[in-house]
């Protein structure tokens, strides 16, 4: 680096020298650039890694309520695949409008293995709701809708509706679609447990 000494008198008075250097110049930009640089990236990390501490604390219930509205496909527990409109999330729920016919589908969120659709976001208000899921199924009973009950374990869904709902299992009184429910119509009265339960459809 070659530096150029300049002394100026003006008579009585003498400035002092100045040091002076295009390369100099040059490389205190390029210092000046590399600390620039070196910040962008810290903070870069400092965002990432605060992101993934936001995202750590994200649940499932939070992005399910963030997405009502949203056209979801579920695959349940034994293969079964079930797809529609996401209208409502419970603590232990979820309520489909379904694609087939439109009728509206109480999902466990425990019989649920994977969702595709789901938003990023999460809505923590919506997802400290504690409707359990017999909240839901007792609406259903309420309202001696006729439903259809889809149990693990294989074969057809069970149709009829549900007389009551205890802590952790219902009692559907099984009679055809299309009948109300009357002693003569009723064929069997099926106790399902809850945690066998992998949706309710109701038929109204």
């Amino acid at each position: 680096m070659r530096l150029t000494l300049e002394a100026t008198t003006d008579g009585r008075n003498v400035r002092p020298p100045r040091l002076w250097t295009c390369a100099g110049k040059g490389l205190f930009a390029d210092l000046e650039g590399q600390l620039a640089a070196e910040q962008r990236r810290e903070l870069d990390d400092e965002v990432a890694e605060r992101t993934r501490r936001e995202r750590a604390l994200v649940t499932l219930h939070g992005r399910l309520a963030a997405s009502v509205g949203a056209h979801l496909r579920l695959r349940l527990t034994g293969g079964i695949d079930l797809s529609g409109i996401l209208l409502d999330v419970g603590a232990e729920w979820l309520l489909l409008r379904s694609d087939t016919g439109g009728r509206e589908v109480v999902v466990p969120v425990a019989a649920v293995t994977t969702v595709t659709g789901l938003g990023q976001h999460a809505e923590a208000g919506r997802s400290a709701r504690r409707f359990t899921l017999g909240y839901a199924l007792r609406a259903l009973s309420r309202d001696r809708a006729t439903v259809a009950v889809l149990v693990t374990g294989g074969g057809p869904a069970l149709v009829g509706t549900i007389d009551t709902v205890g802590a952790d299992h219902l009692d559907l009184a099984v009679h055809s679609e299309g009948v109300p429910r009357r002693r003569e119509n009723i064929t069997a009265v099926a106790t399902v447990p809850l945690a066998a339960l992998l949706a309710v459809e109701s038929r109204r």
